[in-house]
């Protein structure tokens, strides 16, 4: 068959291996892989009659990436860690986007000369930083958990909201022109009503049958099957929402990630649902650069010049001149702002919404998707440029006076692990090494990959989170940053030694000690940087030695000098033998 009749096949198969090409030439320069995704969109859409993508197959594609975006950010929606730094985020980034998007709007009415729903839909656009560019540069900076990264993911949900909260309302507003003044009143209310309805539902039916469906397939005990379960969930409310309550399959993967995200199984429905979560965010991402035409926005570089100053400055500096009003540190405060200087992934949702409920044209969205681009290209430089003021002016005399009739604020401490043992692998061995544990009066939270065992776990008091613990949000959220050990019992070595490097990856300084069952594998975790590798048959000869030595008359202050000499010995040897 010829190979344009594929039309699905090569649409997936050339974007995946334009995004490939476009993100690692990206990541090599240092800059947000997301800007090689976007550029590699751009080649394709360019020449796309010859690489025969599809473009209405990848508008498809693209939607079902925004809907598991959506679904990822409602997974990790935090009522919790918001309310934690709501008397900063929540004014602070309101404030934030309505002045940024004001002066977005306006801009876009005086120099585009768009009306006025068009001028909001730009301005809203211009006044969201990209979730994906922020965080990335928060963790290179090992920020994420610091005052300065819990400040930044407040503010991020904060603006995340305000965006779902436009999809509702945006294609009700997009047919304003064409009805009448009693009519629109009649669709916003018909549209909150079914929105309410809904969300309702979701409360309601979804917060018990979702998380009673995911464990029971958790039980079952295959992998496949729960990841596919956890898709078929995000996929399968976003549709049937979208065909019984008319809203947007955005908002309701939203709100499936919010009801799944209550329930304990979310770390790890987080880390099963990722890899296709990525893959199709990816698309959106590629869609959005097809849809780019750079020919429409070459004479436009004093429009884009000026949406850019409305980005770094209105979000940017702006972010930043609140944060200091509220007495954040400079530096910190800095940091922030800089790292919003910048719009990416909902500045393209909103701007393709835009676009496909009639507020503007191809032109408009082409110019916000070129302001996007320059603006995360940039974004290193600013990032730059604004820590280095930072430092400068820190110990300049009015600085130093200014902050000395300050008294900065400081957050509440996260509730939470400190100081305890990550035990991973509650079975044979694990349930041993937990007794002792527990016998001498040392805290510990287990991570356990049987739902079985995990909720016989609970039922006895335990702490436990369920999930895969070679995957990072299910490791994470046993918070390893404040722990004192980390213990690998799994009988899997292949597990264990994925769980090593992971924990190696993020954790470099917290000592690990690991179950292993030949001498190669204990050769091969010490490599890794594992402090005491346990060879199994060792220990067992261990026990016969110190057993025969009692048997025979020695004395057992003698047999157990015995052993810890000769354990010592082995080791050592392993050791130099590494």
């Amino acid at each position: 068959m010829p190979i344009h009749e594929f039309g699905f096949l090569s649409t997936f198969v050339i974007g995946l291996v334009a995004a490939f090409a476009g993100g690692l030439a990206a990541r090599s320069l240092k800059l947000p892989p997301l800007l090689g995704y976007l550029l590699a969109g751009v080649v394709i859409g360019f020449f796309k009659p010859s690489l025969m993508a599809n473009q209405a197959m990848a508008n498809e594609l693209a939607e079902v990436g925004v809907a598991l975006l959506l679904f990822n950010i409602g997974l990790h929606f935090s009522f919790k860690d918001l309310l934690m730094v709501r008397r900063i985020v929540i004014p602070g980034a309101i404030i934030q986007v309505l002045v940024t998007a004001f002066i977005g709007a306006m801009g876009s009415y005086w120099i585009v000369h768009t009306s006025v729903g068009a001028s909001i839909v730009i301005g809203l656009s211009l006044s969201i930083a990209s979730t994906a560019v922020s965080t990335r540069v928060l963790d290179e900076r090992q920020q994420l958990t610091t005052l300065v990264g819990r400040i930044a993911l407040g503010w991020l949900v904060v603006q995340d909201v305000i965006v779902i909260v436009g999809l509702v309302l945006f294609p009700v507003l997009g047919s304003m022109a064409e009805m009448h003044p009693t009519s629109v009143f009649v669709a916003l209310g018909k549209t909150l009503l079914q929105v309410a309805g809904f969300v309702a539902v979701m409360v309601i039916v979804g917060r018990r049958a979702i998380p009673w469906l995911l464990g029971y397939v958790a039980r079952v005990g295959s992998r496949e099957l729960f990841t596919l379960c956890v898709i078929v969930v995000a996929l399968g409310i976003a549709y049937g929402s979208a065909l019984i309550f008319g809203v947007s399959l955005a908002l309701g993967a939203f709100f499936a990630g919010v009801v799944i995200g209550e329930s304990d199984l979310h770390h790890h429905a987080a880390s099963e649902a990722v890899s296709m979560q990525q893959v199709f965010t990816i698309l959106f991402f590629v869609s959005v650069g097809m849809l780019f035409d750079p020919r429409s926005v070459m004479s436009l570089s004093l429009e884009i010049l000026a949406f850019l100053g409305i980005i770094i400055l209105g979000t940017g500096f702006l972010t930043f001149g609140l944060l200091v009003a509220m007495r954040i540190p400079l530096q910190a405060a800095a940091l922030v702002g800089a790292t919003f200087a910048q719009i990416g992934e909902f500045s393209f949702v909103l701007s393709e919404l835009g676009h496909k409920n009639g507020f503007y044209g191809a032109g408009e969205r082409d110019l916000i998707v070129a302001v996007a681009l320059l603006s995360i290209m940039i974004n290193p430089l600013v990032l730059s440029l604004s820590l280095r003021l930072a430092r400068w002016s820190v110990g300049q005399p009015w600085v130093i006076q200014w902050q000395s009739r300050c008294t900065e604020i400081s957050l509440p401490e996260v509730e939470g692990l400190r100081d305890h043992t990550i035990l991973i692998g509650h079975g044979r061995v694990g349930r041993i090494v937990a007794s002792a544990l527990n016998e001498n009066g040392l805290r510990y939270i287990a991570i356990e990959s049987d739902r079985a065992l995990t909720e016989r776990l609970r039922v006895e008091g335990k702490q436990v989170i369920y999930g895969d613990a070679s995957r990072e949000a299910v490791l994470a959220a046993a918070r390893p940053e404040y722990a004192k050990i980390i213990i690998v019992a799994v009988p899997d070595p292949y597990l264990a030694k994925q769980i090593v490097k992971v924990a190696r990856k993020n954790y470099p300084a917290i000592p690990i000690v690991v179950r292993t069952h030949s001498d190669e594998e204990a050769r091969a975790m010490t490599k890794l940087g594992v402090g005491f590798a346990v060879m199994g048959e060792r220990e067992i000869a261990f026990g016969l030695i110190y057993y025969v030595l009692q048997t025979l008359g020695f004395e057992l202050d003698q047999a157990r000098t015995t052993i810890v000499n000769l354990r010592k010995a082995i080791y050592d040897l392993d050791q130099r033998e590494t």
